[in-house]
């Protein structure tokens, strides 16, 4: 008989039942048979949660949960608990799921597919074991296409955006030189994400972008800022319920004086039908209604304010315009007869409903640390994202998550500042240059910056800056407004006399990153605006006209021997309106825009009632909503009490934009936005730093709920023919200085 023959379990042939064993023999392990029994999610819930989150770093979805306790439940029966079985078994999905790209939350259609993943396990389970060693998660799971083998086991893009899950490259770590971690990220490349109020995250948005959407995206705008304002007022401290006042039924304004035992309770716009004369606390966006009153509109209905006996908190402390999203603390009236709409008596839920509010304080919502959004621990140096919740698994920019990459992205920075101080390589810079409204074509701008590039080419190799922005507008008058050729030609040979500028500090051109963002006046926009407001977010200046800058650049790095230094080619980028300056990945984030904005806020300014001086009784705690704005001086210390009023200014303009979480507070019509590209217009969460080049603001430097916003005016101030006036802001130490000089 041939030994590697099987012999026959014949009772003819007194053969045994059982194969005989082989080393030489490949047949698959007996299986052993497991009783199914129902696991419940709940029941699964703490071995899942110590599994995939403590040990593998991962989230599970409710949907995922549901799969796995059927799965556990199905193949590893009544012993799941008591022999570690689920455990195990748990362990190894979470590998494959990570070899696989799957993200951090663990999910269908999320960077991997967790049923393809079940299915192959499925058929390699014995007795609630994992009986195939192929699936060794050591050696990394098959990756086949849709044909065969496990399927959806495929990266998907849109999954890593939204997470920022994203594998570190080992490749990477030979990248020593800061510049090889500065990205930069245009408006239009953004992820474009959208809060979910449901489940309370932020998703990606899988429809392509259009220029001509359909017209519900524009109710989405509005409705997706409010969502994020609304959550982020809820997570503030001011209205979480405490113990003490958890059995409160709601607020009672008996006395002026406040108690830290209350806690504040938005009261939607629809609920005030039948309530009339009493107080109520609502959030809403400001908006006219087509009788011309000025009303609040929420996700349930619009009321007419009078504001005519209203204080805003803090005095003077900033803007209110329509557009924006304001709380208002106040007493409802009803009346029998609908303003401004055309709904009658209490029909309006949805709509306007009759009567008015008259407000008593209205302001701004508080605004967020950046470290509370992602759930950051700031109480350790570390820095490590804690458990306590926030989005630092969300990936806003594309450059990976707080979570997934904060940490050894500051371990990157470390080595970077360690390789500085030792003293071996100088060339460790950490500054940036930002120069705003650059018109190239008044000739006393090239002079100013002949004099801007001589300062920092004459200057040792670590003081000189890392990065160069400048932004527009790059030409005074809008770029073919007339028609024609001419005014193109003329336009590009601005840029050609820059180049010839730049060509006389080849030094600079090779070791530092130029960045250019336009203004209203550059090409294209312009063409249709007319010297209007365009709409935002605006493309880049085109190739067309910087082909000579680039040139310069080019020239510039040929005559020098990369081999013997470690630093990346300096090169100029040409960015949109608004764009983010990424460095070190999610570390440290510079929003950059240009806009006037100051000048809008004054020509819409909303104006309220009485001063605060005629108040007799304070608000139900609104009063403490209006956050003190935390600035400091450009030296870093706090502002005595004797400020300018240019320093109010740059407070009132800070705390306004800030507070509103948005670049562009704006309704359409007086700002037109992109409705498929509003999300690259969110300042949640902050930015470490935020450049708002306004040119009708003189410069400043101010620190805001520890984001450090700066405006560098105009480079050639107004009036004044032979100064400057630019802004050098560190990075690591997060401040910026105004600067000035003569040419």
């Amino acid at each position: 008989m041939n030994p590697q023959t099987i012999p026959s379990s014949s009772p003819g042939f007194g053969t045994p039942a059982h194969p005989i064993k082989s080393d030489k023999l490949t047949s698959v392990p007996p299986r052993t048979s497991i009783l199914p029994i129902l696991l419940p999610a709940a029941t699964l819930r703490p071995v899942a949660f110590r599994t995939f989150t403590r040990k593998h770093n991962l989230t599970l979805s409710s949907s995922a949960l549901q799969s796995l306790a059927e799965f556990v439940g199905k193949h590893c029966g009544s012993g799941w608990r008591e022999e570690g079985l689920a455990e195990r078994t748990l362990d190894e999905v979470a590998k494959i799921w990570r070899k696989a790209g799957g993200g951090v939350i663990v999910e269908e259609g999320k960077g991997a597919s967790l049923q393809g993943i079940l299915q192959s396990l499925e058929g390699h389970m014995s007795g609630g074991r994992i009986i195939d060693s192929r699936l060794d998660s050591r050696e990394g799971p098959t990756r086949v296409t849709s044909a065969g083998g496990i399927p959806g086991l495929q990266h998907s893009d849109s999954a890593i955006a939204a997470t920022g899950d994203q594998a570190p490259d080992d490749s990477d770590e030979t990248m020593i030189h800061p510049r090889h971690w500065l990205k930069v990220v245009e408006a239009h490349k953004t992820p474009r994400l959208r809060y979910n109020a449901e489940k309370k995250h932020f998703e990606v948005t899988k429809t392509k972008p259009s220029l001509f959407p359909q017209p519900s995206h524009k109710t989405t705008l509005f409705r997706d800022r409010y969502n994020i304002i609304h959550q982020r007022l809820l997570r503030n401290e001011s209205f979480q319920v405490s113990l003490a006042s958890a059995g409160m039924p709601s607020l009672q304004r008996s006395s002026s004086s406040f108690t830290r035992s209350q806690c504040y309770r938005l009261t939607p716009v629809a609920n005030l039908l039948g309530r009339s004369g009493t107080s109520h606390l609502l959030l809403g966006l400001l908006s006219v209604s087509p009788t011309g009153d000025l009303s609040l509109t929420d996700l349930t209905g619009s009321i007419v304010l009078d504001l005519s006996h209203t204080r805003l908190i803090p005095e003077e402390g900033a803007w209110l315009t329509p557009g924006m999203f304001v709380l208002i603390d106040g007493i409802y009236e009803e009346e029998e007869n609908v303003r401004g709409s055309t709904l009658g008596g209490n029909s309006g839920i949805g709509g306007a409903i009759g009567g008015k509010f008259v407000g008593v304080t209205i302001c701004g919502p508080p605004c967020e640390r950046r470290e509370t959004s992602l759930g950051m621990n700031i109480h350790e140096n570390s820095q490590d994202v804690s458990s306590s919740g926030g989005f630092g698994w969300v990936d806003f920019l594309g450059v990976g998550s707080e979570r997934a990459q904060g940490s050894r992205m500051r371990q990157t920075q470390t080595r970077c500042l360690r390789e500085a101080h030792d003293g071996v390589q100088l060339n460790r810079r950490f500054k940036v240059v930002v120069v705003g409204e650059v018109n190239l074509d008044n000739m006393n701008t090239m002079d100013a910056l002949r004099k801007l590039f001589s300062l920092y080419n004459e200057a040792p190799l670590q003081d000189r800056p890392m990065v160069f922005i400048l932004t527009g507008n790059f030409v005074q008058n809008v770029v073919i407004n007339g028609g024609g050729q001419g005014v193109s030609i003329e336009y590009k040979e601005c840029f050609d006399m820059l180049a010839l500028t730049l060509s006389d500090f080849p030094t600079l051109l090779q070791r530092s990153t130029f960045i250019f963002v336009p203004g209203d006046n550059d090409p294209w926009s312009s063409a249709f605006s007319a010297s209007a407001s365009s709409a935002i977010p605006q493309h880049a200046v085109p190739d067309l006209f910087t082909s000579r800058v680039k040139r310069a650049f080019a020239t510039a790095n040929s005559q020098l021997d990369r081999n013997q230094i470690s630093e990346p080619p300096g090169e100029p980028i040409w960015t949109s309106n608004p764009s983010r300056v990424s460095f070190f990945g999610p570390v440290h984030e510079i929003a950059i825009f240009r806009d006037d904005i100051s000048g809008r806020l004054r020509r819409n300014a909303v104006t309220v009632g009485q001063s605060a001086t005629e108040m007799e009784h304070e608000p139900n705690g609104t009063t403490n909503l209006g956050t003190d704005l935390h600035a400091q001086d450009q030296s870093g210390s706090n502002p005595s009490p004797r400020t300018t009023s240019s320093m109010q200014s740059a407070r009132k303009l800070v705390k306004t934009v800030l507070d509103q979480g948005s670049m562009s507070p704006f309704p359409q019509s007086l700002r037109p936005i992109l409705w498929d590209y509003a999300s690259s217009l969110q300042l949640y969460p902050l930015p470490t730093a935020f450049i708002l080049a306004d040119s009708e603001t003189a410069a400043f430097c101010v620190t805001y709920e520890g984001c450090h916003v700066m405006n560098p005016g105009r480079f050639l101030p107004e009036g004044d023919l032979s100064s400057i006036t630019w802004i050098e802001y560190d990075i690591l130490k997060n401040r910026g200085r105004v600067k000035e000089d003569r040419f």
